[in-house]
């Protein structure tokens, strides 16, 4: 098919490159422009970008679709339909009325669940046994369109966001292509009203951890944001991010270090922290850390 593509992100590049792979044929590869970075603030282009660029597309990064111009010059590409992923820009209705076949968004979740912007990061902070993909009919309301094929996974026990991450964008990648595969036989299934939820944006704000909080709700919080923004907590002072947990054994004070492999206590129950990382540091496993930085039983954090 002839496909226009729609990404930015690390998230969408395994599915560009998938429908490569596949033999697609690539009108346009669309993303955000390149954004400042690093200590000089020079233009970086988005993952996608570069990526689009190494397999010889074409690129181009508007900074809206709202104008007639960039609107003429996107169905000028005929695509037979357009595939969208994390790109970052709403489509106007004539946008989404270009393509023969309309445009086609990959969404990390099993909608109705975890409509918006951050459904990895919910379903992991909400405890949910289960996430997956979409493949849905894009239309003018936030991830209300019909589900062409969806496809599930088991959340794991220790499962980080960046963990889950990297295994919903291949999953997604792989679901596309079946879905491309399959377009003329699949029946779009309209959003059951009930059990819709929304996943907000992630506010710096929530990271910081209330050791009053029960096990089951740190250790989710920790792995739900991990890498970013990071759960944190002050040592000694220092500001300090835990990227990984597990559920642990003991009671105390919440906030309170209950062994030498740092097990701390909470409101109810405790977890252990595995993975952490000081400011101006790379993250390091728990062993390491303590090496340079004993903490012993009874410390508060």
């Amino acid at each position: 098919m002839r496909v226009v593509f729609m990404g930015t992100p690390d998230f969408s590049v395994p599915v560009l490159q998938a429908l490569v792979d596949a033999g697609h044929e690539i009108a346009a590869v669309y993303c955000q422009p390149p954004r400042p970075a690093g200590r000089g603030k020079k233009p970086r282009p988005s993952p996608v970008q570069a990526r689009a660029e190494a397999l010889g597309l074409e690129v181009r990064y508007p900074v809206s679709l709202k104008g007639a111009e960039a609107q003429a010059d996107f169905a000028a590409l005929q695509a037979d339909v357009a595939v969208v992923v994390a790109y970052g820009l709403i489509l106007p209705q004539a946008v989404l009325d270009a393509p023969k076949a309309g445009c086609l968004n990959i969404h990390a979740s099993l909608l109705p669940r975890w409509r918006g912007a951050a459904p990895i990061h919910r379903a992991i902070m909400a405890g949910d046994a289960e996430t997956g993909v979409c493949i849905m009919q894009m239309e003018a309301g936030l991830d209300t369109g019909p589900v062409l094929l969806r496809r599930a996974v088991r959340i794991g026990a220790e499962e980080t966001t960046a963990d889950l991450h990297d295994r919903l964008s291949a999953l997604g990648a792989a679901a596309i292509v079946e879905a491309l595969e399959q377009l003329p036989d699949l029946m779009a299934e309209p959003q059951p009203e009930d059990g819709v939820t929304y996943a907000s944006k992630i506010d710096k704000a929530e990271a910081r951890i209330d050791w009053s909080a029960p096990a089951e709700t740190v250790n989710r919080q920790i792995r739900g944001l991990s890498p970013f923004p990071g759960a944190w907590v002050e040592i000694d002072g220092e500001r300090v991010k835990i990227l990984a947990s597990r559920l642990g054994a003991g009671a105390g004070a919440p906030g309170q270090v209950l062994d030498d492999a740092l097990t701390v206590a909470c409101g109810t129950g405790a977890v252990t922290l595995t993975r952490l990382q000081r400011a101006g540091k790379a993250a390091q496993d728990a062993d390491t850390f303590l090496r340079g930085w004993p903490i012993a039983a009874g410390a508060q954090l």
